[in-house]
């Protein structure tokens, strides 16, 4: 069990104690026992064996209780109490984006709806607007809302499905007679969200390794086995199927399995024009005995249809096939290019560790440099900086690179942009900051071009070097709040303004389609974790990734550049 899976626990006990009236007191407790275990950059379970849960903030003798009884058992008495008081679905209703608990609360106890079915018929009846609190408008957002998370449940996330499945891919490997193994599908592709998850072995003997397969304790039910083929139910309920392929046809099975469809469909037709036939067996010359003239590997099949090999990444029929053609595919941005982490939070506003842990953890990862940038002033929830407090952290920062020689800390802050345009802090104390991120966290209602001029009106301030997450989505929770994207990527264009790939899971922010947009217009993008905790610092993978789906080369992500190179761009203003 990880820690996601006990801070999901946690919250839900929070959501229920409030639909239920408890002291608000008391659900605050449980709200931050839940933010705290998901940021928290160390296992729960592994400090739970270490006798030192309570060493954990906000975790006291009764939560460690609680958590213990969840890791041994898998439950907890009192989340079941709870759940025996109200409707099961009622849980479901409080993952749609923008029904909390008090709005739960409201249509359960004043129009008995209990479920996601039934809050959206009466959304589209317009029986929710009369409540008070509510009207036409957060009735419109709630059915808004049921779209999205209906969506998230049809889809996973990448960050939550690719270590699965690598987990799963690592242990295919072992097993006797395998001479390879991969993801494919649209996680192989790096697809913001997945379906199910496909993933490809080669072997001679393709039934051991089927056998072995439903052996794994990752599958919880085995819904289909054959020879060649198994489709099971993963433990947390996402369908896996896997193909085991001769080996002679392992490069085709890979791009066939692979895709995407469309992807497939222009290459399958550009073998027919050259009196060829490709499928996932192989590449074949037709005639009256029909030969294999490639299969073993993806690079044979692409080379025998006149084809560099092309990136899984960019294979969706978006210019890619053209690109090879002519020679211009683009040499993808790595995650070993990555020289630095511009977007991180630390104890002084909402992040779960020290400046100097969240240095030794970038230290870890082998960079050169990294940004300090906890929340400023006006989120207040977050425990925004106040403007002395940001001056000590400017000072704190100072000192410690005096005694660094290996790596540099960046002063940075991301500063709220505010409803006007202007941005959270005085100019002069802005200008104390090494790097300036700017971010919108609240006003996600407003029309299309009041958003988009307060975002260009920050801009045209001179002051800001980066722009994070740029559209505010939480993928399955919250849609972008409306921008016009054109203009945004051409305002940064013209102020020489990075625009962020938030690499946290559910943000991919920029995503991959704005990505190509913003490289064609010649802007300069920055990849960033917006960690809330050192092991956070993981999820950079996701926007490297998100990043190669948008075409982008290292050339084009500010924080591959050597430090000498940032920093004179981030000097110049």
């Amino acid at each position: 069990m990880d820690n996601r899976d006990i801070a999901r626990a946690f919250e839900q006990i929070a959501h229920l104690m409030e639909i239920d009236g408890a002291d608000p007191f008391r659900v605050r407790s449980y709200e931050n026992v839940a933010r705290t275990i998901r940021e928290l950059g160390e296992s729960a379970a592994a400090l739970a064996e270490a006798g030192r849960l309570q060493d954990i903030p906000h975790v006291g003798k009764s939560t460690a209780a609680k958590i213990q009884e969840l890791l041994e058992t898998g439950r907890i008495a009192a989340l079941e109490e709870l759940k025996a008081k109200f409707p099961a679905g009622l849980l479901d209703m409080l993952e749609i984006p923008g029904m909390g608990p008090k709005k739960v609360a409201l249509v359960y106890n004043k129009l008995g709806l209990a479920d996601v079915e039934g809050l959206a018929a009466a959304a589209e009846k317009g029986e929710l607007r009369d409540l008070e609190g509510m009207g036409a408008k957060t009735e419109e957002n709630i059915l808004r809302g049921i779209k999205v998370y209906r969506q998230g449940r049809e889809r996973a996330l990448l960050g939550d499905v690719l270590p699965v499945a690598e987990q799963i891919v690592e242990k295919l490997k072992q097993v006797k007679g395998v001479k390879a193994a991969s993801t494919a599908g649209s996680l192989r592709r790096g697809r913001e969200t997945i379906g199910d998850i496909d993933v490809l072995a080669t072997a001679r003997d393709s039934a051991q390794v089927c056998d072995a397969f439903q052996q794994f304790e990752e599958l919880r039910e085995v819904i289909l086995a054959g020879d060649t083929k198994v489709s099971a139910y993963l433990q947390n309920g996402r369908q896996i199927d896997l193909r085991v392929v001769e080996p002679d046809s392992w490069g085709a099975a890979l791009m066939y399995f692979t895709g995407s469809k469309e992807h497939n469909i222009v290459l399958r037709q550009r073998a027919i024009d050259q009196g060829l036939k490709l499928n996932e067996y192989g590449l074949f010359r037709e005639g009256k005995e029909e030969k294999r003239i490639a299969g073993k590997t993806e690079e044979e099949v692409y080379q025998k249809l006149g084809l560099p090999c092309i990136e899984p990444e960019l294979r969706e029929d978006s210019g890619e096939v053209e690109a090879a053609e002519q020679a211009k595919l683009p040499k993808l941005i790595a995650l070993k290019d990555i020289k630095g982490d511009l977007h991180m939070h630390t104890t002084a506003s909402d992040g779960a560790h020290t400046l100097e842990e969240m240095l030794e953890a970038c230290r870890t990862q082998g960079y050169k440099y990294l940004a300090i940038t906890d929340h400023s002033q006006s989120l207040g929830v977050a425990g925004g900086l106040s403007p002395r407090a940001l001056e000590k952290q400017i000072e704190a920062i100072r000192k410690l690179n005096d005694e660094l020689d290996d790596i540099e800390v960046l002063a940075g802050c991301e500063v709220d942009i505010k409803p006007d345009g202007s941005l959270d802090y005085p100019q002069e104390l802005l200008r104390e900051l090494d790097l300036v991120l700017a971010a919108i966290h609240a006003g996600f209602s407003s029309d299309v071009e009041r958003i988009t001029r307060r975002i260009v009106t920050a801009f045209e301030t001179g002051r800001v070097h980066l722009f994070s997450h740029p559209t505010g989505r939480l993928i399955g929770r919250r849609e972008p709040y409306g921008i016009d994207i054109e203009r945004v990527i051409q305002a940064a264009k013209d102020t020489d303004t990075a625009l962020e790939i938030n690499a946290y899971p559910e943000r991919l922010d920029l995503n991959d389609v704005h990505c190509r947009m913003a490289k064609q217009a010649g802007v300069k993008i920055a990849i960033n974790t917006d960690a809330h905790s050192a092991s956070m610092l993981e999820y950079m993978r996701y926007g490297v990734l998100t990043a190669r789906r948008g075409w982008l080369e290292s050339t084009d992500v500010v924080n591959t550049w050597p430090l000498a190179r940032f920093l004179k761009w981030v000097r110049r203003k």
